[in-house]
């Protein structure tokens, strides 16, 4: 009945050209980070499963080796694709803010393995100590939360727009305060 009103389906459309002209470049941002987030996942993935099931490596060692070579892929592509359009500070900087928030999702995900495996393993260990439960803990849960925190800390403190006030205690603002 709404398609019967005058007016209906224009006022939709708008509303939906307001949202894009809002929102789109948050979409575009999304998307990309995404793509390379994805990339990085199935780099994780993989070699977190060869190190462990191949080179039997303890699973919080592959997790972690994995995390910080699937990052640095991920830093990559996040600069020069995702945010390349963003302004650019000391590189320095940036892969050091990058692998710290980076560290925080390792330790997210490394949580949520260690408290599926050796937490809820020491209760129910037929069902928490197998591969299955180290891949969704780590991938599912642990990758998911960390996914959510290193969008937001990137866009935040990482890879920052013009004119966006530095982060409390970095040399930008101690630059402007001399």
């Amino acid at each position: 009945m709404t398609g019967d009103q005058p007016g209906a389906p224009q006022t939709r459309r708008g509303l939906i050209r307001g949202l894009l002209d809002r929102f789109g470049h948050l979409v575009r941002e999304l998307s990309k980070f995404a793509t390379v987030g994805g990339l990085a996942f199935l780099l994780d993935l993989a070699l977190f499963n060869y190190l462990a099931s191949v080179q039997h490596a303890s699973p919080l060692l592959a997790k972690t080796i994995s995390t910080v070579v699937a990052a640095t892929l991920a830093f990559l592509g996040n600069r020069f694709w995702t945010w390349r359009h963003r302004q650019r500070s000391h590189p320095a900087r940036e892969y050091a803010l990058f692998f710290f928030f980076n560290g925080v999702g390792l330790g997210i995900a490394v949580g949520c393995l260690a408290l599926s495996r050796y937490g809820l393993g020491a209760i129910w260990p037929r069902v928490f100590q197998t591969a299955l439960a180290d891949n969704v803990a780590s991938f599912v849960v642990g990758t998911g939360l960390g996914t959510l925190f290193r969008f937001w800390s990137y866009r935040r403190f990482v890879f920052v727009e013009a004119g966006t006030p530095p982060a409390p205690g970095t040399s930008h603002e101690r630059e402007s305060e001399a």
